[in-house]
């Protein structure tokens, strides 16, 4: 299966599967004899490669910096008493004009740029080596013919800068603790929070990618017979649905967002995911029966209890709302099976740990 398409099944089922439009009695899985339609291979210890846990030290310096840096100020760590210099960092203010009006995207306030980074068009960054701060300097400058802006393309503008201080190259105690940031009252303190943030945005990447690696593994050592047509159209209904919500969200119909995101149109990821969704369904109960994973009834009514009052809802009925009780019940189930299978991997790094 490819890869993409099972990191999809497992968002979109997490999501897609509390849909709504589940509970017929055909496509409930704990009630179908799942064994008709798998024939499981060997789950436990499968065999996976995921890169570890690891945090970039260049992207943490880089997080160090840009979090200390949009702290600084004029009166708190910014430098005044001498000129910039190439390779410094600036607070400048500026407005840029064509034939004495500003145009669009030309003016800003409190803008941080590195002199030598080559952020700005010819001339706008050399023009300031050698202006000390508090002072403005008026930049006459041409913008390239090949200029993302037509209007602005090879035309003659004036930048009216300010230059506001330069920032520090070595980070003082003050400045950092001055963010806010609770626990944190020296730079040696907001370097560990960094680097604490990476670190929790590569532990979640490392269970996703694993989670879905285990799937992957699993799936493809199950044997399939015809899957049920009435649960194929389910998840029909259940991907299309949620592939237009995330469209909506980044501004496109579900046909541009799936050739984006998954090189396929709209019709070919449905029918794709729809029946991959299926089979993965019923591989995972086929699992929950044979380990006794299943999710009894008293036990879903304590687990929604406690969503429920985690969501701040005041009773379970409020939370479900028009979701089937089955389609809770398939989503824990999932999530517990996935988890068990996980826990009995044997997982390997990248680099042969």
């Amino acid at each position: 299966m490819n890869r993409k398409i099972v990191g999809a099944l497992a968002a979109l089922l997490a999501a897609g599967v509390l849909g709504g439009c589940g509970g017929q009695e055909d496509t409930t899985l704990k009630n179908m004899d799942v064994d008709r339609y798998v024939t499981l291979g060997e789950y436990m210890g499968l065999e996976v490669t995921v890169d570890p846990i690891a945090v970039d030290e260049t992207e943490l310096e880089t997080l160090v910096r840009d979090v200390y840096n949009n702290n600084v100020t004029l009166e708190n760590g910014g430098i005044t008493d001498r000129a910039v210099e190439n390779g410094d960092t600036v607070n400048i203010d500026y407005e840029g004009k064509k034939d004495g009006v500003a145009f669009d995207g030309g003016t800003a306030s409190g803008s941080l740029l590195t002199i030598g980074s080559g952020r700005f068009i010819d001339g706008f960054e050399e023009g300031l080596i050698g202006v000390t701060p508090g002072e403005t300097v008026d930049l006459n400058l041409t913008f390239p013919e090949n200029y993302s802006s037509s209007d602005l393309a090879g035309q003659d503008v004036v930048f009216t800068v300010t230059v506001n201080f330069i920032l520090p190259q070595e980070m003082d105690d003050a400045v950092a603790a001055s963010i806010g940031i609770e626990g944190v009252t020296n730079v040696e303190e907001l370097r560990q929070y960094a680097y604490d943030y990476l670190y929790a945005n590569a532990e979640s990447t490392y269970n996703a990618s694993l989670q879905n690696a285990v799937l992957e593994a699993f799936i493809s050592e199950c044997v399939f017979n015809e899957i049920p047509e009435e649960l194929v159209e389910k998840y029909e209904t259940v991907s299309r649905q949620n592939i237009e919500q995330q469209a909506a969200g980044y501004g496109l119909d579900g046909n541009t967002f799936t050739t984006y995101f998954y090189q396929m149109d709209l019709e070919t990821f449905v029918s794709t995911y729809s029946e991959e969704a299926a089979r993965q369904d019923i591989a995972l109960q086929a699992v929950a029966n044979r380990e006794d994973l299943n999710i009894g009834d008293e036990e879903l009514n304590e687990m929604l209890l406690e969503y429920a009052n985690n969501a701040g809802y005041d009773t379970v009925e409020e939370y479900v709302g028009d979701t089937s009780l089955e389609d809770y019940r398939e989503y824990f189930m999932y999530e517990r099976v996935l988890q068990f299978l996980v826990d009995n991997a044997s997982v390997g790094g990248q680099d042969g740990e």
